[in-house]
C-alpha cells in the first residue's frame, strides 16, 4: 500500500534559520514517498542552504522571487499555488509567521500563502526559532491567528537550540514532520471514531527481577494505532512494556501484566466503535509473585515447581459486552496458521482475526498477514509475500473502515 502522499503536489517555502538543513531531509523523505515537490526560498533561507542544493533533492527549478520572468503570465505566486495540494512552510521564522498571520505580501512566500485557495490547499506551517522569540507576545498572538484563519501548527518541539539556549522553539526532526504531513493529508474515513488498540507483549512477575513474557516488539500495534490516527480515529493504546515512541495524536496507557491490561481495556471499552486486539497476551501466570529473588539451592540443581493459573481472556470479554465495538482479533501461530487463527475466532465469537507466523514476525519491520472471517480468507499484501507493517496497518484500517461503513 502506498504512501498517502503518493501523487500529492507540495509547496515546500523555507524561510531563514538554521534549522534549514533539515528540509534537505524532509525534501528527501516526502520525494521518497512519492510527492512531488516545489521549493519555493526567501533570500533569508539561501544564507543556510543553497537553492542548488533543494534542486537536486526536489528534481525542480527552486523559485526565490516574486518577479521571477519563468511562469508565462509572471504569476508565480497563483500558478504555484493552483497547482499544490498542500503548502509547507518550513522552518518558519518568527517573521514569516508574522506575515502569514497579517496577511502581509511583500515576498513570494507570504504572496503565495495569500493567493492560495484556503479550502484546496491547506497550510502547515513548522516553527523553528529562538526560545525567547517564540514565547513572546507578538509570536504567540500571530500564531494563534495563524491558526484561527486555518494554519496547522507542526511542532516546535523543546531542546536544545543553535544559540546555545535550550527550550521551546526548536524545529521538530525531518521524519517528525513527515510524518504529520503525512498524517493530516491522509483520507480520514474514520473520523470521529473511537478505536481502542492492545499493543506489544504482557509481563508476568515470578519475583522481584524474573517474569514470563514473550519476543513481541508491538511494532504492529503501534503501526495499527497510527494508521487508525491518521485516518481521523480517536485512538487509545494500552500498550505492554515496550520502547516505542507513542504515534502522533494517540492516548497511551501504558501497562505490565495482563490483568493490568485486561482492567484497562476494560475501562476504556465502553463507547469504542472498534477494538483491535493486536497485543501478545500471556495466557498464563504465576500463582505467585515471590516477595524476593528465588535463590539456587545450595549445591543443588533443582529447579523450583512454579504453579500457574489461567489469565482472563480480554477480547471475549470485550466481545461479550451488552454492547461490544467492532472486535478484531490477532493470532500469532507457528503452525497451520488459518486452521488454528479460525479456531480462536470462533472461540471468541468475533467477527474477524489477523494472523501471522510469530516466529516470523516478532520484532522485524515486515509482516504478512491473513483476514479471516465468516466468509473466508484474504492476504495482506495482496497476491503473498511480505510488506512494512506500517503499510499493512494502513490496508487493515482501510479493511476496518469499510465494515464500520
Amino acid at each position: 500500500m502506498t504512501s498517502p502522499l503518493h501523487g500529492k503536489h507540495l509547496l515546500l517555502a523555507m524561510t531563514g534559520g538554521i534549522a534549514g538543513y533539515k528540509i534537505a531531509e524532509l525534501t528527501r523523505l516526502l520525494v521518497k514517498a512519492g510527492a512531488s515537490v516545489q521549493v519555493m526560498m526567501t533570500e533569508a533561507a539561501e544564507q543556510f542552504i543553497t537553492a542548488v542544493t533543494m534542486q537536486a533533492l526536489s528534481g525542480r527549478p527552486v523559485y526565490t522571487s516574486q518577479w521571477d520572468t519563468r511562469p508565462g503570465n509572471n504569476m508565480a505566486h497563483i500558478n504555484l499555488s493552483r497547482e499544490a495540494d498542500a503548502m509547507v512552510v518550513a522552518p518558519a521564522s518568527a517573521d514569516a509567521i508574522a506575515a502569514l498571520a497579517q496577511g502581509r505580501a511583500d515576498d513570494l512566500i507570504s504572496l503565495t500563502a495569500l493567493a492560495r485557495r484556503i479550502g484546496e490547499c491547506p497550510l502547515f506551517i513548522v516553527p523553528a526559532m529562538n526560545r525567547e522569540m517564540w514565547a513572546h507576545p507578538a509570536t504567540q498572538r500571530n500564531v494563534v491567528q495563524a491558526k484561527a484563519d486555518g494554519a496547522h501548527l507542526i511542532g516546535p518541539a523543546s531542546g536544545d537550540q543553535a544559540c546555545g539556549e535550550t527550550g521551546d522553539g526548536r524545529m521538530l526532526e525531518a521524519q517528525e514532520i513527515f510524518d504529520e504531513i503525512e498524517g493530516r493529508l491522509a483520507p480520514k474515513p474514520l473520523r470521529g471514531r473511537n478505536v481502542l488498540v492492545t499493543a506489544g507483549p504482557t509481563f508476568e512477575p515470578i519475583d522481584p527481577v524474573r517474569g514470563i513474557t514473550n519476543h513481541s516488539s508491538g511494532k504492529m500495534g503501534f503501526a495499527i494505532a497510527r494508521a487508525a490516527a491518521e485516518a481521523g480515529a480517536i485512538v487509545t493504546l494500552v500498550a505492554g512494556p515496550v520502547h516505542l515512541s507513542t504515534p502522533r495524536h494517540v492516548r497511551r496507557i501504558d501497562v505490565q501484566t495482563a490483568r493490568e491490561m485486561h482492567d484497562a481495556v476494560l475501562r476504556q471499552a465502553p463507547g469504542q466503535h472498534a477494538f483491535i486486539a493486536t497485543a501478545a497476551v500471556a495466557d498464563w501466570r504465576p500463582v505467585e509473585v515471590h516477595e524476593h529473588k528465588l535463590k539456587k539451592a545450595e549445591g543443588g540443581a533443582t529447579a523450583p515447581t512454579i504453579a500457574m493459573t489461567e489469565n482472563p481472556d480480554i477480547l471475549a470479554e470485550v466481545a461479550r459486552l451488552p454492547s461490544p465495538p467492532y472486535c478484531v482479533g490477532f493470532a500469532a501461530e507457528s503452525e497451520k496458521l488459518a486452521e488454528h487463527a479460525d479456531a480462536k475466532r470462533r472461540r471468541k465469537g468475533i467477527p474477524l482475526i489477523v494472523a501471522n507466523l510469530g516466529p516470523a514476525t516478532f520484532g522485524r519491520d515486515d509482516n504478512a498477514l491473513l483476514l479471516i472471517d465468516e466468509q473466508g480468507q484474504r492476504e495482506l499484501p495482496e497476491g503473498g509475500g511480505t510488506a512494512d507493517k506500517l503499510s499493512l496497518a494502513r490496508a487493515l484500517i482501510a479493511e476496518l473502515s469499510r465494515r464500520l461503513g
